[in-house]
């Protein structure tokens, strides 16, 4: 009988590769799975695309999958705050995966944590970053081998590839020029 629940949380920002690879794992491993959409409420460089825009890609990445769920997970200022709420909305799940190390932080003691890269087996391991996808996004070129077929048609087929270098693709590669001493 396999594991009973698990839950991921992600920006997804685009859903790429690796996503998939972890996804569709968590999906053959468990019952049941939880998605969590973090930082659902934000517009911006690092989180572009809209949630309407997310979920369908990970639909998209999850194709032929039904023992998922989709939940938004919004920002909030109070980390204590954030950390109740996404527990909350995640339902408690048997093992929670979390590749930030950050959040592993918030989460510590509360739930039982595993890194996504453990659910993996090794030959569908992709060493994709969603950072290295908008940045190639924002080059123009790049970018379609990095993420699932039907997510590259999506992407395209709504205009967001052009939208996201036309919104945010100076701001995407100015960010790779920051040095900090």
């Amino acid at each position: 009988m396999r594991p009973q629940t698990a839950a991921v949380l992600g920006r997804w920002q685009p859903v790429h590769t690796g996503h998939q690879a972890v996804l569709q794992s968590l999906c053959e491993k468990y019952t049941s799975v939880v998605v969590g959409i973090g930082s659902s409420n934000i517009d911006d460089y690092r989180s572009p695309f809209a949630l309407a825009d997310v979920e369908c890609m990970l639909r998209l990445a999850l194709d032929g999958f039904d023992n998922y769920s989709l939940i938004p997970v919004p920002d909030l200022p109070d980390d204590g705050a954030w950390t109740r709420r996404a527990i909350d909305l995640i339902r408690r799940p048997d093992i929670f995966f979390t590749a930030n190390p950050y959040v592993r932080s918030l989460f510590a003691g509360r739930l039982p944590l595993a890194h996504p890269v453990e659910a993996i087996p090794r030959g569908r391991r992709t060493p994709v970053t969603g950072t290295q996808v908008r940045r190639e996004l924002a080059r123009g070129d790049g970018w379609i081998p990095l993420v699932p077929p039907a997510v590259a048609d999506y992407l395209i087929e709504n205009g967001l590839d052009t939208l996201f270098r036309t919104t945010y693709g100076l701001h995407t590669l100015a960010m790779e020029t920051i040095v900090i001493n």
